[in-house]
């Protein structure tokens, strides 16, 4: 009898999530295979991955971020920073347009779980080069995990385009909290992208370094579709003055993550990924729980929420300068954005209060260097893999609970 509920909720939750192409299962090397076995060779390759500390390099970072936290912003600037947060990323992508960071082209690599349920998508694979993917393409969309592996971009600070938000014509629909949304199915008239059956939402999309790379592999997939926001007006206007901007599959609107009364242009419970890279690290810490709280409301059951930034002790930290800290671990750059330095356990306990389920949880230590100079510096990133629940788990485990102890 035990075995055959088993096997019925088995069948069910099968039924109920959709095969994804996902990659929780830990290869040797999960985040880059080039690793320095020889220390002479050092300044043979920019990028070394899989680096391991020694205590003296340990102990060293740890001073030199005791040094560049001693002295603290003064309250009222930290107040400044923080309520005009939005008008110092505008002037950000004013100045730099979008020539400041590369297209992430390792992010359908190390986050497979981006692409839609049996994609083929085969061909795009090859042209990005993922040449150590030894699966054919067909097997990673079963249940089976896939290894993989990125290439890293050696840029300092990477694209947190902090929050997102609505456009002008996202502000005519509806507010998806209302009882209109609660009564039953939507009707496709309500948003956009509600005909798709894969929705992505990019929390911070900047200036489009995810959205494109994601955008041109996904272009002849018509069930997709991708919500990109930030809250800095200038950088979604970027992204929709691009020439490879879709509107028939891609919605950029300006959006704070923070407040939390805003409204966004579809309803909750509808996305299956949604990526939050190098982004929370621009949030004041103690508003962070919050936008992850509201962003786990928006993944439907079994949705994946994606996750990388900065990691404590990353060379961007070490090369702060007295007088940068606003409170631990967390800086103020010269042009007024901000800088988060995470650790994996705290990062843990966030998504899990948020009622989410770790499926990947690491620290990416690398070591890049500058052979012109002769310079190592040691990067450090976190990167995690979250997703939603099934409604019924829960009751079905008191289920099979209850019946187990009935013999």
């Amino acid at each position: 009898m035990n075995v055959i509920w088993r096997n019925y909720f088995s069948r069910l939750r099968i039924r109920k999530v959709p095969y994804r192409y996902q990659s929780s299962y830990h290869p040797v090397a999960p985040l880059g295979s080039r690793i320095l076995t020889d220390p002479a060779k050092v300044f043979e390759h920019n990028m070394w991955d899989h680096m391991q500390w020694s205590k003296e390099e340990e102990a060293a970072a740890r001073k030199k971020v005791e040094e560049n936290s001693a002295v603290r912003v003064l309250l009222e600037e930290q107040v400044k920073y923080e309520s005009e947060a939005s008008k110092y990323w505008d002037t950000f992508y004013k100045i730099h347009k979008n020539k400041f960071f590369k297209d992430r082209n390792w992010l359908l690599r190390e986050f497979p779980e981006i692409l839609p349920v049996g994609q083929k998508t085969e061909k795009k694979v090859k042209e990005l080069s993922w040449n150590h993917v030894k699966v054919h393409a067909a097997n990673c969309f079963s249940r089976m995990h896939c290894p993989t592996m990125p290439e890293e971009k050696n840029h300092d600070r990477e694209s947190p385009g902090s929050s997102d938000g609505q456009n002008k014509a996202g502000s005519d629909f509806s507010n998806p909290d209302s009882k209109e949304h609660r009564k039953g199915p939507l009707k496709t008239e309500l948003f956009p992208g509600s005909n798709a059956t894969f929705r992505i939402l990019e929390v911070g999309c900047g200036a489009g370094n995810s959205v494109f790379p994601i955008l041109n592999t996904l272009q002849n997939t018509p069930e997709f579709f991708l919500y990109c926001c930030d809250f800095a007006s200038g950088a979604v206007e970027l992204v929709k003055s691009h020439a490879s901007y879709r509107a028939a599959q891609c919605c950029a609107f300006v959006h704070d993550v923070c407040d939390d009364s805003l409204p966004y242009p579809f309803p909750d419970g509808i996305l299956d990924v949604i990526l939050l890279v190098f982004v929370l690290s621009s949030i004041h810490p103690d508003r962070m729980q919050g936008v992850v709280n509201r962003l786990s409301k928006l993944l439907k059951p079994g949705g994946m929420l994606l996750f990388r930034d900065y990691g404590r002790y990353d060379k961007t930290q070490l090369r702060f300068k007295r007088g940068h800290c606003l409170s631990e671990n967390f800086y103020v750059r010269g042009d007024g954005t901000r800088a988060y330095f995470f650790i994996k356990g705290e990062v843990h306990d966030m998504f899990c209060k948020a009622g989410l389920n770790e499926k990947q949880n690491l620290v990416d230590r690398r070591l890049q260097v500058n052979r012109k100079k002769k310079v190592k510096m040691h990067r450090v990133w976190v990167q995690g893999k979250f997703q939603k629940p099934l409604p019924f788990t829960q009751n079905s485990s008191k289920l099979v609970f209850s019946l187990f102890s009935h013999g």
